[in-house]
């Protein structure tokens, strides 16, 4: 009787795991892809005006309301999306792992990124320029900097065109984040922080730093921001791209600008015309 009890209860241990393994893996089937439950978006976490993670753990920003806007063209409620953070360096690793759906995270489009990525879009037009101190007078023009310290992003097209183009005797250093940068602007261990103009505002727009800093208003670049997507991935970038023409017509793009950078009097582009190819 024993033995007969032990067999019966292996038989039903076997099935249940076999069930349990089955369930699992329609788990995994329906979450993949459009249609799941949820979708995974990258952004950047300290950008404000652009993408940012407050303190209460909200996500604010151009990117934000633009990607939000997208997902809910795609399927997805708010309530959906999981935001994970992409550093600059990172963007094309995370895209290629599948780690992230799509990419909306200040994402210049350019000739050597679309070698490893696709980009929907644009949908936004900045220019590099510079953020400096509200008492600086010694920075009028980009071949000031060959004297200055100048900070910016590992991974930014912002570094690498001042490296490159703009200053190359700028005294370049290259930090983690945005934040960082702006630090050492404050305590004047850099003299000058590098990136898109829309980012810039974004900074000189907080409370915080309200009457420190000021944009230089040089227009050293176009960079045109783009929604990246997994190389080969046409499908999902035509349905970016139908999303972001809607939100166009619709108002909604002029909407987000407003929300996001009213507030440091920033002078910005047109929506720029999308890209079909």
């Amino acid at each position: 009787m024993k033995l007969r009890a032990r067999k019966a209860t292996a038989a039903i241990a076997s099935v249940l795991t076999l069930s349990l393994a089955a369930t699992a893996c329609g788990s995994d089937d329906g979450d993949s892809g459009s249609g799941g439950d949820k979708i995974v978006i990258g952004i950047k976490f300290d950008q404000p005006g652009v993408g940012l993670k407050t303190k209460d753990g909200k996500y604010t920003g151009f990117d934000v309301d633009v990607a939000t806007y997208v997902a809910k063209e795609l399927g997805y409620d708010a309530k959906d999306i999981e935001w994970k953070q992409t550093p600059s360096a990172q963007r094309e690793t995370m895209l290629a792992n599948g780690d992230v759906e799509f990419i909306t995270a200040s994402y210049s489009i350019t000739d050597k990124r679309k070698e490893k990525v696709d980009f929907a879009g644009p949908y936004f037009l900045a220019h590099q320029d510079l953020l400096i101190r509200n008492d600086e007078t010694g920075i009028t023009k980009a071949e000031d900097l060959n004297s200055k310290k100048l900070c910016s992003v590992t991974g930014s097209t912002s570094a690498q065109n001042v490296k490159d183009e703009l200053a190359p005797k700028a005294d370049l250093q290259t930090l983690g984040g945005y934040s960082e940068c702006l630090t050492g602007l404050e305590n004047k261990s850099v003299d000058a922080l590098t990136t898109d103009d829309a980012i810039l505002a974004g900074y000189a727009s907080q409370p915080e730093h309200q009457g420190k800093f000021k944009l230089a208003g040089l227009k050293l670049s176009d960079e045109n921001y783009g929604i990246g997507v997994k190389k080969g991935n046409s499908d999902l970038k035509g349905k970016i791209n139908k999303a972001l023409e809607k939100m166009k017509s619709d108002g909604s793009w002029e909407k987000f600008v407003q929300a996001n950078f009213s507030k440091a009097n920033y002078k910005y582009e047109p929506a720029p015309a999308i890209d079909a190819s």
